[in-house]
């Protein structure tokens, strides 16, 4: 489906926002109002953003270790998001979940995941749940090349396709599991034709380049919707940091300088606004400092926002109480 002017711009938004979003976070994990490490999108906002844009409200998706850029893309306030990251009673698990865990069910977001690979089977049960409701609801599972090799992937992979699930798999291929190269982790070059093995589509795209993201989810996700079944879409993409904030401070290098440099030319932030400017569509500059705007008051809304109380502590840790344990919950 093409897309109109603005749409395009919209998409052009999105990245921007997941990319000073992730810069804003490493500055305030710099300066400790952020505790612990996050895994940051830098370099990957194409194919979130493509992806999500080919959903509807109700679609779902599950997220990552790496999933700061798959909430916002799926429409996640980057208010709850920075206050969860500073562990505040705001934050989208009221502080407890931190980086990793940040869910709101209400948009369709069934939560990012540290487990690799745990979040494919989460979504064959939520494209489950649609499917014996009669929706024709979609769910999208996010994961990348390291939790291709997973066996719970394949699980999931094969029981999406047996039951003809409305699920479409995202592998987001950059290249490294942590530090291993994807030549050390699979024999095949191409991820995505792992998809025959259980009869199911496997389209590759570059996963630099927003449109073919979006063009490629969108044939997916019709697919799914129409009770065709799943599909596995390998994005082939690339950080530009480290596997997570402290790599650098660690002095842990396993990438050449050049090889960065390489992808860095391939920049979708850098190189859609550009196209964007030589088309005539709207105006790239207005947007980023919307986004810093948007992120200034997501930034003072974390700090102004108070720590969970002491006698909340144990809020939401069970569904049914224990003796002894107070009746509360989320």
């Amino acid at each position: 489906m093409a897309l109109d002017k603005t749409q395009l711009i919209g998409l052009y938004r999105t990245m921007r926002l997941i990319r000073r979003f992730e810069e804003r976070v490493v500055e305030l994990v710099n300066r400790d109002e952020i505790p612990g490490v996050t895994h940051e999108y830098v370099g990957q906002e194409a194919v979130a953003t493509g992806v999500c844009a080919a959903l509807r409200p109700d679609d779902v998706i599950t997220s990552t270790h790496r999933g700061h850029g798959h909430i916002l893309a799926k429409g996640g306030d980057p208010r709850r998001m920075m206050a969860e990251l500073m562990g505040k009673a705001s934050g989208y698990n009221r502080g407890r979940g931190g980086s990793m865990h940040i869910a709101d069910l209400s948009l369709g977001i069934y939560g990012a995941n540290g487990i690799v690979g745990a979040g494919a089977p989460i979504a064959c049960g939520a494209a489950l749940a649609g499917k014996l409701a009669r929706s024709d609801r979609v769910a999208v599972s996010f994961f990348g090349d390291g939790g291709m090799n997973q066996g719970v992937v394949h699980e999931a992979l094969n029981l999406a396709a047996i039951w003809r699930l409305p699920v479409v798999f995202v592998c987001e291929n950059n290249g490294y599991a942590i530090s291993a190269p994807i030549s050390e982790m699979a024999v095949v070059e191409r991820l995505a034709d792992r998809a025959a093995a259980y009869g199911m589509p496997g389209t590759s795209v570059d996963g630099m380049d927003v449109l073919a993201v979006h063009a490629a989810a969108g044939e997916a996700v019709e697919r799914a919707r129409t009770g065709a079944g799943p599909t596995l879409l390998e994005c082939r993409t690339y950080r530009f940091v480290g596997h997570f904030t402290a790599e650098k401070a660690r002095g842990i290098k396993y990438r050449s300088d050049e090889e960065i440099a390489r992808w860095r030319e391939r920049d979708p932030v850098v190189t859609y606004p550009a196209w964007l400017r030589q088309q005539g569509i709207g105006d790239p500059a207005a947007v980023d400092a919307e986004v810093e705007t948007l992120l200034d008051e997501a930034v003072a809304f974390a700090r102004q926002s108070g720590f969970p109380e002491a006698e909340e502590a144990l809020d939401g840790m069970y569904a049914v109480t224990y003796p002894g344990l107070p009746a509360r919950g989320f």
